[in-house]
This record gives structure tokens, C-alpha cells and sequence, in this order.
């Protein structure tokens, strides 16, 4: 009996030491996060990283909730899902109490298809997932799983040794293993980006990144911006947005504006595909539209004609990294170039930007031969070189960035027209007995808003 008890006792001991040893020093994650948290990243655990990171995503001083404009607009009934943290309630309506087995039971019959969804998903097949073999384009996945364990073993959500069963409802929707039940009265939340990040601890961590790495030389966008990680407060913070009476057109903005409070925007619920999340049309959903047709132009390119023609017979499956080689892909997509950096994937999206959508925000030009932008423009080179020679990439960017410059001039020139017409009170409504226009807005960040930039940004009255 002693015999076999002491290789127990030396297990647990080695246990006990790995649990302590556990840290997230998270190659995907740059150096920038850890020194804005304030961490060592060598000896940063698990739990140590999660906590910094959610002090920072919930405090309103960075960002969160409804921002310094919030005296002027109220949420609609809709808004609640938008920025969930912020507004939303348990709902009132179901008095049940209900286990685990119950919810599946329950939403089968009231809400199927996100049982379909969820039943297909990794989440709900972690068995299969544990039994992936060396090969398989999914494989990864194995990996992922284990990784996630150990952050919960770090967070003190699984003991050493156990593993999880599943992710079913009530670990999003309550609480991850800590309730055997679930109140729909009082229990019930929508899960944000900070509840996902307890699992996903490094995709949480490398999306919060871009607070850190999108920060213009010369103060052309506030710090952080324009990136996935504050596009709420990047919407709630404009004047044209929250001085809109309308706010159901209003939310219409907010509803690409989500990626900051949720991670269902790319990852669609119930079955949060990863695969699904590769594919171009999965960044369509925002991606588009007059102030930042992004998928017209990628969709009408050589690049989205292929994947248009061939991208059914590419294995979606297969992580970004080996999307070429396994996955079969011979044209790139908007995850597979703008994931990249150096080589490396992750869902820090804005480390090589330059010029952010709005060529016309001022200083932006100017700032597009300076050191900063000119290392990110190398870093793009290095894209690019996947598949095209070097000579061919430095081409065709300094093509993109003379042909901006260009349209960017003929811009200012149609501008400056308009602001002259408006001094002179040549426009319609200055000398006739319609309404007077409103005054120009002052250009800036704020400046860019869509369809909306006619509005009198000064005009806000404070919402009943």
C-alpha cells in the first residue's frame, strides 16, 4: 500500500508546483499590454492577468459604459443587448430555477435553434475535442482546451486534476462552474467580453491589446482608436450620435459598435464557430456600406473573386496559420492578413493600421511618411510577401498610398467649396425662408460619422 501511495503523494506535490508555476506570458500578447497594466509578464499568472485586464475593460474612465455624453441620450428597449453590461436586467417573465440538463430541456422546445447551434459547437463536445488526433485541421483545438483548463486550475474555477464536462448555459449565462442552478430572476446575464476572456484568456488579452498598440504619433485619434476594443465608446463619445433624436437610426451605428462590450459580433452565437469567424462575409456584416466600403472593395478585388469562386473547397476549419498550407486557401481573406503581424496571428487587428478608414481626419496624411507609419508599412510588406515578391508589395502600397493622397486633395478642394459657399450664405435655406443649415462641423475624429455629419453637433439637449 506505502508502495503505491508515494508515487501519489509526489504527483500531488508536482501538482501543487505546476499550479504555482502557471503564467501567462502570451507570445500573441505584445509587450505594450503588460506595461500598461503594469505587469511582468514572466511571472504574470493566469488569474493576475484576467483581473488587470477586467479592471481596465469595466472602468468608465477607459471606456466603459455610456460614455461623458450620457446626460443626452437614453437606450431603447433594444439597447440592453448592445452594451449588455451596462443596461441589462434578468428577465422578470420565467420564475424558473432551473439545472443544467433543464435549460437544454427547456430552450429545445422554446428556443431550438440555439440548442442546434450549441449542440454542434466545441463547447458542448469537449470529449471530442480531448480525442482530436495529430493531423486533423482541428487539432489545435486540443491544445486550446488544455490551455483554457489551466487558466481556470489559476482562477481557482477547476481543481487540479479535474476537467471540464462542457460549456453549456449556465457557465455564460450565470457563471463558469459555480452554479448548479440557475435563477432566471435574478441569475441570468448576457455575457460580455471580459466573461469570454476567462476562458479565452489570450484572444481577450490580444483583442485588449489594441488599446495599447493603436496610439498615433502626433494625437490624430484619441489613444486606442479606431480599433474592435473601444468601437463603443468610439460611437457613444460623438456628439452627432448621442444628439440624434432618433434613436432607433441612432443604435442602427451601435450595432456594428459592439465588438468592445461582446465577442458575438465575429463569433455568432450559439455555436461561436471559428471557422465561420475566417470567412470574409463574417466581417462583411460591418465592413461595408458608403463610409467604409471595405467589402466591396476586397469583394470586387482578384483576391475576393477567388475566394468568391473557390473558397467552397477551402477547409475553413484549419487556423489561420496553416490556412495555406492545410486549409487549401491560395487567396488571402480579411482575418488571414489583418490577424497577421510579423508572422504571428491574433486578435489584435490594428497594429499595422495606418491610415484608419478616414484618410481625412487632419494630421493623418501628413503623419503617412513618418517613422511610425513607415515600420507599419513595412510589417504589411511582410504580408504581403506570403504570396507576392517584395518588389511587387512595396509597389502597389506606395500605389494605395499616392492614390489616397490624391483622392484626399480633391476632397479638401470639394470641401473647402462648401465651407466657402457657406460663409458667402450661398446654400440652400441661407436666403429663403427654409431652415437655415447647420454650421460645419469641427473636423476631427468625430468628424467621420456616416449620413449624420449635416447635424449640429452643439445642439444636444439633455434626454427626460
Amino acid at each position: 500500500m506505502k508502495g503505491k501511495l508515494w508515487p501519489r503523494i509526489v504527483a500531488a506535490m508536482l501538482g501543487g508546483l505546476l499550479i504555482g508555476a502557471a503564467h501567462a506570458d502570451i507570445p500573441t500578447v505584445p509587450n505594450e499590454l503588460y506595461e500598461a497594466l503594469k505587469l511582468d509578464r514572466a511571472k504574470v499568472t493566469p488569474k493576475e492577468l484576467h483581473e488587470a485586464l477586467v479592471k481596465r475593460y469595466k472602468d468608465p474612465a477607459q471606456g466603459a459604459g455610456r460614455g461623458t455624453l450620457a446626460q443626452y441620450w437614453e437606450p431603447i428597449p433594444y439597447g440592453i443587448y448592445l452594451d449588455p453590461a451596462t443596461f441589462y436586467k434578468s428577465p422578470t417573465t420565467n420564475k424558473e430555477v432551473a439545472s443544467r440538463k433543464e435549460c437544454v430541456e427547456c430552450h429545445t422546445d422554446e428556443s431550438p435553434v440555439w440548442v442546434q447551434a450549441w449542440k454542434r459547437s466545441s463547447h458542448a463536445n469537449l470529449d471530442k475535442v480531448r480525442n482530436l488526433k495529430p493531423g486533423e485541421p482541428t487539432f489545435y483545438k486540443k491544445a486550446k482546451l488544455e490551455e483554457i483548463e489551466k487558466n481556470l486550475r489559476s482562477m481557482g474555477r477547476l481543481a487540479e486534476g479535474e476537467n471540464l464536462k462542457e460549456v453549456g448555459c449556465i457557465d455564460c449565462h450565470v457563471d463558469i462552474g459555480a452554479k448548479k442552478k440557475a435563477d432566471h430572476t435574478k441569475d441570468i446575464r448576457m455575457p460580455t467580453a471580459d466573461v469570454c476572456g476567462t476562458c479565452h484568456l489570450a484572444e481577450f488579452a490580444e483583442r485588449e491589446s489594441e488599446r495599447d498598440t493603436m496610439i498615433w504619433p502626433h494625437d490624430q485619434w484619441p489613444d486606442g482608436r479606431p480599433s474592435h476594443a473601444l468601437d463603443y465608446k468610439a460611437n457613444v463619445e460623438t456628439t452627432v450620435w448621442a444628439a440624434m433624436p432618433q434613436r432607433e437610426v441612432a443604435e442602427g451605428c451601435s450595432m456594428c459598435h459592439t465588438n468592445q462590450n461582446k465577442c458575438d459580433s465575429c463569433h455568432t452565437r450559439h455555436e461561436f464557430s471559428a471557422a465561420e469567424s475566417r470567412r470574409p462575409e463574417a466581417c462583411a456584416t460591418c465592413h461595408s456600406g458608403v463610409d467604409h466600403n471595405n467589402w466591396e472593395a476586397y469583394s470586387m478585388s482578384k483576391h475576393g473573386k477567388i475566394v468568391g469562386m473557390l473558397g467552397n473547397q477551402w477547409n475553413w476549419e484549419a487556423p489561420l496559420k496553416d490556412a495555406y498550407a492545410v486549409g487549401g486557401q491560395s487567396a488571402p481573406t480579411c482575418a488571414g492578413c489583418h490577424m497577421e503581424y510579423e508572422g504571428e496571428y491574433s486578435h489584435n487587428m490594428v497594429r499595422k493600421i495606418r491610415w484608419a478608414n478616414y484618410p481625412f481626419v487632419p494630421g493623418i496624411a501628413e503623419n503617412i511618411k513618418s517613422e511610425w507609419s513607415e515600420k507599419r508599412l513595412d510589417s504589411w510588406v511582410v504580408t504581403c510577401t506570403q504570396c507576392h515578391s517584395e518588389r511587387f508589395a512595396r509597389s502597389y502600397l506606395d500605389l494605395m498610398d499616392k492614390g489616397t493622397l490624391e483622392g484626399l486633395a480633391k476632397y479638401q478642394e470639394a470641401n473647402a467649396v462648401v465651407h466657402q459657399l457657406y460663409k458667402e450664405g450661398l446654400l440652400t435655406g441661407q436666403k429663403t425662408n427654409r431652415p437655415a443649415p447647420p454650421a460645419p462641423e469641427k473636423e476631427g475624429y468625430a468628424y467621420t460619422l456616416p449620413n449624420c455629419s449635416g447635424r449640429k453637433a452643439t445642439a444636444l439637449q439633455p434626454s427626460n
